[in-house]
């Protein structure tokens, strides 16, 4: 999928994907970000669309924030901030975006690529800006970034997310951050009031929505994306949900192989929070 001649930073290199588009993969493990249909498509359909980010940004109130768990090469950032430059002046409310990552390696790559990853362009600037002094901004755009493990920034003050962009690298590749810990603190993050928050992941695995459920949330099906038959959508709220799992999917786990949550042991007491999660009542 790749020649060594292909541009590397650190950990990372550039690869071309069998549908031509351009992408970037961990040299370690060897995970692509976004493999499927091309990083744009994917943060589009996925994390702004699904959501319906440009609506809720027609509708005045507060700052809309986004908690941006994995900026990788910024695609799903730049995606939302391309919806709200986009609105010009059907925008009534402003929006920030969160965005946490531990290595700047992706990002300097896909700038470096502008043929390969032109829906970066506009947003040049504020990418060189967020990389040189952790924030920049633009009227009604604020862009802040949280660089380091993200956990510790998970313990302290954050303004209350309106919407979540989970996409680390897989629980294979990145198994700390897919834990019943970490998610629980991005849960105790989200917003209560009003429609509550949304979390978006492209993860369907049972393993998966079982952390999210153990962690406190409301957990649906999410869309298809290229070669994934659905994804996942968790909620605080259970009526935010379009397409909640119900108790069929209860039935299933209950026959699953992959019944544990990520990081732990299928105990009696994870058996017993499970199956008397408010979600099936």
């Amino acid at each position: 999928m790749s020649e060594p001649s292909h541009p590397r930073d650190g950990d990372f290199e550039l690869v071309t994907l069998r549908n031509g588009h351009r992408a970037v993969r961990h040299l370690g493990h060897g995970e692509v970000m976004h493999p499927a249909v091309g990083p744009w498509q994917e943060a589009l359909r996925l994390y702004v669309d699904q959501p319906g980010l440009a609506d809720r940004l027609k509708q005045p109130g507060p700052p809309l924030v986004i908690h941006d768990v994995g900026l990788g090469a910024a695609t799903n950032a730049v995606a939302a901030l391309t919806r709200a430059r986009d609105l010009g002046p059907d925008r009534a409310r402003d929006l920030h975006v969160v965005s946490f990552e531990v290595d700047l390696a992706p990002l300097r790559l896909a700038l470096a690529d502008a043929e390969g990853f032109p829906f970066l362009q506009p947003f040049r600037d504020a990418c060189e800006g967020l990389m040189k002094h952790g924030t920049w901004s633009e009227p009604g755009i604020h862009w802040e970034l949280k660089l380091g493990d993200a956990v510790p920034f998970l313990e302290s003050e954050l303004p209350p997310a309106d919407l979540v962009f989970f996409d680390p690298f897989s629980p294979a590749s990145n198994p700390d951050m897919w834990t019943e810990g970490v998610l629980a603190r991005v849960r105790r993050h989200c917003r209560e009031d009003g429609e509550g928050a949304l979390l978006m992941t492209y993860s369907a695995a049972t393993p998966t929505r079982v952390t999210l459920l153990l962690a406190g949330f409301y957990v649906g099906a999410g869309v298809s994306t290229g070669t994934k038959g659905e994804t996942t959508v968790a909620s605080t709220r259970f009526e935010s949900l379009a397409a909640p799992l119900g108790t069929r999917w209860l039935e299933r786990w209950e026959r699953s192989s992959s019944r544990a949550p990520h990081g732990g042991t299928l105990t009696p007491e994870v058996e017993r929070r499970l199956r008397t999660h408010p979600q099936w009542r």
